[in-house]
């Protein structure tokens, strides 16, 4: 039963997408089961329906961090249903601590981020991504929402090394190359 509702929810994702006037590329070869998913540019909530939608599509389940506070009855049931994660920001572990237990504890997570953090012009990026790629030991899959074109494109992706900025300044590059500049400051 399960796998012929994941099949129900793909091809009404496939429809959704197709109402909107969007297209979506298929998934890259090197997709795991284990990534965190960094997502450009935040420009609307559109872009948060967009990413649910094409999580349906591909058939797999994205999980985005939302503060604890937000899951209580009946709320807390919607925001499971679509793959939430409640998130202590008060926990000794911050963050990134929690989002690390959670790979270590699954066998598969797809964890999404929007390094922007708001919808709002940002002069630079939150980090916090690669921070939590680092420590659990995953890829960071670079994924594109190309509004001009109304695509969802894959551009890639990075293994952290040792280099925060280096690795920072190849997303940069990749984003670059698809037509949307990163804001990216170092210290």
């Amino acid at each position: 039963m399960r796998r012929e509702m994941r099949e129900l929810l793909s091809l009404l994702g496939r429809g959704c997408y197709r109402l909107m006037g969007w297209r979506f590329e298929s998934l890259p070869g090197y997709f795991s089961h284990k990534h965190v998913i960094i997502g450009f540019p935040h420009t609307s909530n559109m872009d948060t329906i967009r990413a649910f939608i094409c999580f349906k599509i591909i058939k797999r389940t994205g999980h985005i961090m939302i503060k604890r506070e937000w899951f209580f009855w009946p709320l807390s049931l919607l925001f499971y249903w679509a793959g939430g994660v409640p998130v202590n920001r008060g926990s000794s572990e911050g963050a990134v601590g929690q989002m690390v237990a959670l790979f270590d504890q699954r066998e598969r997570f797809l964890l999404a981020i929007v390094p922007e953090g708001t919808r709002k012009e940002v002069t630079t990026i939150k980090t916090g991504f690669w921070h939590i790629a680092k420590a659990s030991n995953v890829s960071i899959v670079c994924w594109y929402l190309d509004n001009p074109n109304k695509i969802s494109r894959w551009l890639g992706e990075i293994w952290p090394g040792e280099s925060k900025e280096a690795d920072l300044l190849k997303i940069k590059a990749l984003y670059e190359a698809a037509g949307y500049t990163i804001p990216l400051n170092f210290p």
